[in-house]
């Protein structure tokens, strides 16, 4: 049996077998669970009967719609957060008085659950798409904005005063320096982010929504379905990983020197 030592790298091609040894061993004590009546199906849908509904919701109900406008709303909401944060969050971390007059009130808008927001922002903006975007906006823009500050923020000094020397004004810093230094930091942290929206949008779904997985997963609970409630929580873990690869794929693309 091959020895394990901290901090030891694995090859892509183990990090895979790995992963997929893990899934294989998930579903496996799934089904010896509920195949083996350990589990009461009414509380635990089998594998088998999860993928029957999950067929039946796609072929019968419409699922593939709620599931674009998940994806939507996801997109959504998280593009507005990171046209905002993001500008916001470097000004943040190059200018420290504006540093200093904004991020107390960041730090503390940040530990305010988004969910807590729900009952004002349909008062403010109804049950339509757009208090669902306000939700994931609310959950993603403060999170986003104080990471992108610390990345900016820790920029090397040295770098800074060299490009001083060398006679750079201070929008030639940020655009010369401090951007292209802390890029691929803030490539990572909306990536991260990207994550967390998915957890916010399922939670604007539930109240208030006729469409999207949320949505579904209310109404099969209604009717002690866990078969579709299980397939919904899939899908969604299934989009949001292949999401995440794509964008750890395109900073890859984007930022080749910056190792991952």
């Amino acid at each position: 049996m091959p020895v394990i030592r901290p901090l030891d790298p694995v090859t892509s091609r183990q990090r895979v077998a790995y992963g997929l040894a893990f899934f294989v061993l998930f579903v496996a004590v799934w089904a010896w669970a509920t195949f083996g009546g350990y589990v009461s199906k009414t509380f635990l849908a089998t594998p088998l009967t999860m993928l029957q509904e999950g067929w039946e919701l796609l072929a019968k109900h419409g699922f593939l719609f709620d599931i674009g406008m998940t994806i939507w709303r996801v997109v959504g909401g998280f593009v507005l957060a990171a046209i905002i944060a993001v500008p916001l969050g470097v000004l943040m971390g190059a200018y420290k008085p504006i540093e200093a007059f904004l991020e107390p009130f960041v730090s503390f808008a940040r530990y305010l659950p988004a969910s807590a927001f729900i009952p004002l922002l349909i008062l403010w903006a109804g049950i339509g798409e757009l208090q669902k975007l306000l939700v994931i906006f609310i959950g993603s823009v403060f999170q986003i904005i104080l990471m992108v500050t610390v990345t900016v923020g820790n920029t090397r000094r040295d770098l800074v005063e060299a490009a001083y020397t060398l006679g750079a004004s201070d929008r030639g810093i940020i655009n010369r320096v401090l951007l292209p230094s802390s890029a691929p930091e803030v490539a990572e942290i909306l990536r991260l982010v990207l994550g967390w929206a998915w957890t916010y949008v399922i939670v604007a779904e539930l109240i208030g929504s006729s469409s999207g997985i949320g949505h579904m997963i209310t109404d099969s609970q209604a009717l002690l379905n866990t078969g579709q409630i299980i397939f919904g929580i899939i899908v969604i873990g299934l989009i949001g990983l292949v999401s995440d690869f794509l964008f750890k794929g395109f900073n890859a693309w984007l930022f080749p020197w910056k190792l991952a």
